[in-house]
């Protein structure tokens, strides 16, 4: 089959990758029939955290139809059309069942694209291990591109802002517009924040924030604007979608007396923790790797309402065979670039 492979950093092809075949009595193999780029793809096109052994296939965000399933498979049959949440787990620990993949007693959290041992979902084909588990079938009244939102974008975006404890009447900075982010800003609204102010230094994203309703800013100028609109109070919540030490530091700044910060960015650079201003403040601070599973229940009929439209912050629709090009433009968010969404 033809995929998306990782060489090197900077150097992703279109190039031919095994096909899937079932190991286990519970794997399901699935047709690929969108795929996407996630933000913290980036890591591994840089070379931040590949395996030292190249040429594996890449991505951890795809929907399709089953074509293949084990003798041990229970729910799913080919044919269906699922939806593959980009980490997986065993589907029966006590943790599974609570939806926290991360915290998987079975061998652990596994993610799409990271190595050989779970080959990646930008591919014709993808080898879906508990397939009754990790294999979602689409809901009625979800498009296929919402569906693919609903793989991991949307949902991040979600448990950030439920980390962040926002609700009716709270003030709300979300940090970095690319698409998690903006989805944040929805989601944001959605749980009832009263005002948002969204963070980022590219003027386009901001003014896409902005058209959803919230007061745009540039970091740079951020803490003095929203010092002086509160009066000194500063906000109840941040959510830090960049990864980064500064973007982490400015959230903690932005909260003002017993806030909270929820920290998405999956970012891997090292941050020394602010203590003294922590205690003084009354601090909440959160970091946590999405559980997909965790969060559909609650997602799903927010999109079929129409409450949320995940599918906004698409930018491009592309050929997996331009997959090279598409984390080109990608990393250097040329032409617009958000979300990425590829078909075979």
């Amino acid at each position: 089959m033809k995929g998306l492979v990782y060489h090197s950093a900077g150097d992703v092809r279109f190039g031919d990758l095994q096909d899937p075949q079932l190991g286990e009595e519970t794997d399901v193999v699935v047709r690929m029939k969108l795929c996407s780029i996630c933000g913290s793809d980036l890591h591994i096109y840089h070379g931040g955290l590949a395996p030292s052994r190249p040429l594996f296939g890449l991505g951890h965000e795809a929907i399709g139809e089953v074509v293949e399933v084990g003798r041990g498979v229970k729910r799913l049959k080919p044919g269906d059309q699922v939806m593959l949440p980009g980490s997986t787990g065993c589907g029966t620990c006590r943790y599974c069942q609570l939806g926290l993949v991360n915290s998987c007693e079975r061998g652990g959290m596994r993610v799409y694209g990271l190595g050989r041992e779970l080959e990646g979902c930008q591919a014709e084909a993808i080898l879906v291990p508990n397939g009754d588990f990790n294999a979602i079938p689409v809901p009625d009244g979800v498009t296929d591109e919402q569906a693919l939102l609903l793989t991991d974008s949307l949902p991040t975006a979600y448990m950030g802002c439920v980390n962040a404890e926002i609700g009716p009447g709270k003030s709300v900075a979300i940090i970095g517009l690319g698409p998690i982010g903006l989805n944040a800003v929805e989601c944001a609204f959605a749980l009832g924040a009263e005002r948002v102010y969204a963070l980022d230094l590219v003027a386009g994203r901001r003014e896409l924030a902005r058209e959803m309703g919230a007061v745009a800013l540039d970091p740079a100028t951020a803490l003095e604007t929203i010092r002086e609109a509160t009066a000194g109070r500063l906000l109840d919540c941040a959510v830090e979608v960049v990864g980064a030490a500064v973007t982490t530091a400015l959230a903690i700044d932005l909260v003002g007396k017993s806030g909270t910060v929820s920290v998405i960015g999956a970012g891997l650079e090292s941050f020394t923790f602010p203590v003294q201003a922590a205690f003084r403040k009354g601090l909440t601070f959160r970091a946590s790797i999405c559980s997909v599973q965790r969060y559909l229940p609650g997602l799903v009929p927010l999109v079929q309402q129409g409450r949320l439209r995940p599918e906004q912050v698409i930018s491009h629709r592309l050929s997996l065979s331009d997959g090279a090009e598409a984390y080109r433009k990608f990393d250097r968010r040329e032409d617009g670039a958000l979300k990425m969404v590829m078909a075979p």
